[in-house]
């Protein structure tokens, strides 16, 4: 077994971390979070750290340790920590505003756009030209961000639209006379 097999992740205080033989579950102070892992990995726990190991170095077993040792790795930071995703607005009269827990955003359309937050997502408006999701399930996270942008994605000729926080849209020249 070649040593990069092994790659111990830190447990830090107040987090519990729960193995069976396919099921990994973290609680931590922000939550809960439960993954279905595959049961060829080891995992093990021992001294406030958790280790995976694959049973072969084969490309199967590589891809599936360094998915299985993220996937927790990231369930151990979003109990502690939590994720966050910005979004920028941008475009004359674009805006959003939080109804309760919804999320109303004035796109342009005849008509609001309205986003109700799954369970574990939480929205915030700082400004009307942004937008912060946040949660303790990465991949939650960027999903609901990700349904946002897509209510009016950016476009090339004026910049226009919902883009990530510091995402570049390329620019294209409109016509010419």
């Amino acid at each position: 077994m070649s040593r990069i097999g092994k790659q111990p992740i830190e447990i830090p205080d107040g987090v519990t971390v729960d193995l069976s033989p396919a099921e990994v579950k973290v609680k931590g102070p922000k939550g809960e979070l439960n993954q279905t892992v595959s049961p060829e990995m080891k995992i093990e726990r021992d001294n406030g750290t958790v280790t995976v190991e694959r049973p072969t170095d084969r490309g199967e077993h590589r891809s599936l340790h360094g998915l299985t040792r993220t996937l927790i790795a990231n369930m151990i930071e979003g109990v502690t920590q939590g994720f966050e995703r910005k979004l920028e607005i941008q475009g004359v009269g674009y805006r959003a505003k939080l109804q309760g827990k919804q999320l109303e955003l004035a796109l342009g359309y005849s008509h609001p756009v309205s986003v109700t937050p799954p369970d574990g997502i939480e929205f915030e408006v700082p400004q009307p030209t942004e937008v912060v999701v946040r949660g303790i399930d990465k991949q939650k996270v960027g999903e609901v961000a990700a349904n946002i942008r897509k209510q009016r994605p950016p476009e090339p000729y004026k910049g226009k639209g919902i883009r990530y926080q510091g995402e570049h849209v390329p620019r294209k020249v409109g016509k010419r006379a």
